[in-house]
């Protein structure tokens, strides 16, 4: 079984082939297809390859389904006997992507 862990918006995905995941937001359109150069390790059927720190011939192709938002998540800030109060919302920009190949 060949996956690989790959690098995107400061975060660490393990992937293989067929996998649907959520990362932050891509400059790619929908529909199109998003490489992942910086691939940090690859499992390509037992045979083991570690970058240092990326691995330079490998790469994941993955296909773009949709752009969308995340949940909001809510910060609410406080000083007692003040009388303040403030609530501020966030919603994260993500990109849907299914992965195609991994490139080892």
């Amino acid at each position: 079984m060949t996956y690989a862990v790959l690098e995107t918006g400061g975060k660490q995905y393990r992937v293989t082939a067929g996998d649907t995941l959520e990362v932050e937001r891509l400059a790619v359109d929908a529909g199109q297809t998003a490489t992942f150069d910086r691939v940090l390790f690859v499992n390509n059927g037992g045979q083991i390859t570690v970058g240092n720190p990326t691995v330079a011939s490998a790469s994941v192709l993955a296909d773009v389904v949709e752009h969308k938002r995340g949940e909001k998540k809510l910060i609410f800030k406080k000083k007692r006997r003040k009388g303040y109060t403030k609530t501020i919302g966030h919603r994260q920009e993500l990109t849907v992507v299914r992965v195609k190949e991994i490139k080892a």
